[in-house]
């Protein structure tokens, strides 16, 4: 469990699992009406994630550097879960009226997660706060990466990139798709490359230069999720069937999407 392609492949399947998961119980949602019970059912993960990563902090080990990448990820995964339910995303509900553009249409946009965003947020500061002086800050770092992806990829959603997959957009958040622009990229493309290359490439500098295992572990399991980060948005462009990845596991929606991304 030391060596950093376990940690990778490992950080790569948790990735993908736990991506599958929520799609699953999402797409279940639908098709039940289910979303609040499926966000209530989901608390024992956020119960997890939290007291994985109180665990961790103070233990400086393989060992803990795996509870903390895990607690991290079983946080955000609940967060996740909530706004693709239909529970946690923002005041507006509406689509974006034909003809809306410029700073109308941005801030009619960032209403419709206003409350996700807040959520990501306050989970990001509790874990700075937590982390202040400990020893172990796997947890935090995990999450600030996800963090920076995220906000980056919806930015370039809503500016523009040439492949949009909207096949798994959940029934309760179809209105989304009218803010999201498909299109040629924008300056955000390459802003968020750019920063996301160098994010990668501080962490495997850090895991080149690592001195223990922990430290090993504890990096490879950032470049993996880095690295994920910086693939997901090259996918906005790159026309590869990623989608395949999740849609065999899934059960049929009520009604076929009439968009797929192209």
């Amino acid at each position: 469990m030391t060596s950093p392609w376990i940690a990778s492949l490992i950080a790569i399947f948790v990735w993908w699992f736990a991506t599958g998961a929520i799609l699953v119980a999402v797409r279940r949602a639908d098709r039940l009406g289910t979303h609040g019970m499926t966000t209530v059912m989901g608390l024992p993960l956020l119960a997890l994630g939290v007291w994985a990563v109180a665990v961790s902090l103070s233990d400086a080990s393989v060992a803990g550097a795996y509870i903390g990448f895990l607690g991290a990820l079983a946080i955000w995964g609940w967060i996740e879960l909530a706004f693709l339910a239909g529970v946690i995303t923002g005041p507006q509900r509406e689509a974006c009226p034909p003809g809306l553009s410029g700073r109308d249409r941005f801030f009619r946009a960032f209403q419709t997660v206003a409350y996700h965003e807040l959520a990501l947020t306050m989970g990001l500061w509790g874990l700075v706060i937590a982390s202040d002086g400990a020893e172990n800050r796997i947890a935090m770092a995990t999450y600030l990466v996800l963090f920076l992806a995220r906000i980056s990829a919806k930015l370039n959603l809503f500016y523009g990139v040439p492949r949009i997959n909207l096949e798994f957009v959940p029934d309760r958040l179809s209105h989304l798709k009218s803010y999201f622009r498909r299109g040629p990229v924008t300056l955000a493309f390459p802003a968020a490359i750019t920063i996301l290359t160098a994010l990668l490439a501080v962490c495997a500098e850090r895991l080149w230069t690592a001195g223990s295992d922990v430290t090993v572990v504890g990096f490879a399991l950032l470049t993996a999720i880095a690295g994920l980060a910086l693939l997901e948005h090259w996918l906005m462009v790159v026309p590869l069937p990623d989608a395949k990845l999740w849609r065999w596991m899934l059960p049929a929606q009520k009604t076929m999407p009439k968009e797929e991304r192209q």
